[in-house]
């Protein structure tokens, strides 16, 4: 895997990384509107900000990260993954964008006929985690990849702590309760718009975040 990254010049930088250019960007879909929403900010966005508090400061952001989930598998590819500043701390930030596209398959439908390899990953990422194996079948593969690569990243950069973000463009909050399902398995009550914390037992803090992304990027 490349590690060496360019500058963006503009959302369409972020363009030619998406799995499928043509397919996957379009008006009104995340990966465009995550694009444009990001570039406008020069920065964190105002609503991912608002998350962390008044003196977050991103440090480095790296659209369609892709995170190794400790076997040669495919990778977790990460929307935007960030290194932000705040109350003195440095964390590592995943970020999923979200229109009204779903989590993806649940556990039940990934899991069911589970080859040896996914046995693996799926006990490897719920002990990243810190959380019971086999997990709930009605919860969302997504989430728990995309959380452990934020884990993931925070320890290989050696970070405070660790985050996953929704940043959600649908004006109708589609598939916050699948979000806040996920958010039960850490004794957590998920709210719009404010960050929650767990511990991990490396004792870095794990925060979850769901911030409103500006309508207006749904029509650029």
């Amino acid at each position: 895997m490349q590690r060496i990254y360019v500058p963006s010049v503009g959302p369409e930088s972020w363009r030619t990384l998406l799995a499928d250019p043509i397919k996957h960007w379009r008006t009104g879909y995340s990966a465009r509107a995550l694009a444009y929403s990001w570039n406008d900010a020069r920065g964190l966005p105002p609503e991912i900000a608002a998350l962390f508090g008044a003196d977050a400061e991103l440090l480095i952001a790296i659209p369609e990260h892709k995170v190794a989930l400790g076997d040669t598998g495919r990778e977790s590819q990460t929307d935007v993954f960030a290194l932000v500043k705040a109350n003195q701390q440095t964390i590592a930030v995943a970020v999923e964008g979200k229109v009204n596209e779903s989590f993806g398959p649940t556990i039940r439908d990934w899991y069911v006929g589970a080859s040896p390899g996914k046995q693996s990953r799926l006990r490897f990422l719920c002990d990243q985690l810190g959380l019971a194996f086999p997990p709930p079948n009605d919860l969302h593969y997504q989430l728990f990849h995309r959380t452990a690569s934020a884990v993931l990243e925070a320890e290989r950069f050696k970070t405070d702590g660790a985050a996953m973000i929704v940043h959600s463009f649908s004006t109708e909050k589609k598939w916050f309760e699948s979000y806040a399902a996920f958010l039960d398995l850490f004794g957590l009550s998920a709210n719009p718009e404010q960050l929650v914390s767990a511990a991990l037992k490396s004792g870095r803090t794990l925060h979850f975040g769901w911030a409103k992304g500006d309508p207006r990027f749904l029509l650029v």
